[in-house]
């Protein structure tokens, strides 16, 4: 089993220099014994590849990745660029996560057009695939154009696993055609066990999943409301939290003291997860954080 955490986790309004601030939290997670930690990108944030580049140099030996990079409205050649830029920096430590994001939540952001979203990610995955393996790229699709002016790989930075944060049939089919496994969000036990882990056919399922160790678990599962209701709002989210049988995507969210938290992770494992990361693990305070960093890494090693 191994264990890892996602940052920002809840914790980072008050620091002066966010960067800074997630670098040492990386730090705390390495010394704490965590195995992998992911970064998350929203559309105007810290840039999830640049500090996982950042974190991987400065910690070897650390799996760094994201969770996730929308691949709209991003090229592939460019998002190549900057994964094997990570790669190369990382000493072959990272891991690109991306994931199809939202028409209704990213639509209105960017002023593009948003493309068939499963021909676009096989396009995509098509284009990235063929840069990290070192392949000459003169790919013309129906939503994807790559044809490079010169080299397109980045010395180090080649051989770069590429995860997908995906829940639906289609996605799933294609990530388990073209990508070393995925991702999924708020996608229970059950969701795993009936539908993602037997669709990706014995590849990678890392099971990101919310959880906070606490004495106070009402207000915590509180502030999860609060701050997990827009979840529900976004038909991906929606469909998977149906198969699960929940209605707030806080419903999952495993709060509680340290055996309530560990029995809820030990859960995803027997669901057929190969990792679990844990998000959201200061969404009220950094002790909570760091309690829970101590308990799922004792349990993860």
């Amino acid at each position: 089993m191994t264990i890892g955490v996602t940052l920002p986790s809840g914790d980072t309004d008050a620091s002066p220099n966010l960067v800074d601030e997630l670098l040492a939290q990386t730090r705390q997670a390495a010394e704490a014994g965590l195995k992998s930690v992911w970064f998350s990108q929203l559309p105007l944030s810290q840039d999830a590849i640049t500090v996982a580049a950042l974190a991987g140099r400065e910690n070897p030996g650390l799996e760094v990745g994201t969770s996730v990079v929308p691949i709209y409205p991003r090229h592939p050649l460019l998002v190549a660029s900057a994964a094997q830029t990570a790669q190369a920096a990382a000493h072959g430590n990272f891991t690109l996560g991306i994931g199809l994001g939202s028409k209704g939540f990213l639509g209105s952001v960017y002023g593009v057009e948003y493309p068939p979203p499963i021909r676009h990610l096989r396009e995509y995955l098509t284009v990235l695939k063929r840069v990290f393996a070192g392949e000459a790229v003169d790919f013309e699709g129906e939503t994807v154009q790559a044809k490079p002016l010169g080299p397109s790989t980045v010395a180090g930075g080649t051989d770069i696993p590429i995860i997908v944060a995906a829940m639906g049939p289609q996605a799933l089919k294609v990530t388990a055609e073209l990508a070393d496994g995925t991702l999924p969000y708020l996608a229970g036990p059950r969701a795993l066990s009936e539908q993602i882990v037997p669709a990706m056919a014995g590849k990678r399922v890392i099971a990101a999943v919310p959880a906070v160790v606490t004495d106070e678990p009402d207000e915590v599962r509180a502030k999860a409301v609060e701050q997990m209701g827009f979840y529900g709002q976004i038909p991906s989210y929606r469909r998977i939290l149906d198969v699960e049988g929940v209605d707030h995507a806080a419903d999952l969210a495993i709060i509680g003291d340290e055996k309530t938290v560990i029995e809820g992770l030990r859960r995803y494992y027997d669901a057929g997860a190969t990792d679990v990361v844990v998000s959201q693990t200061g969404m009220r305070s950094s002790a909570e954080r760091r309690r829970t960093w101590e308990v799922i890494s004792s349990f993860g090693s």
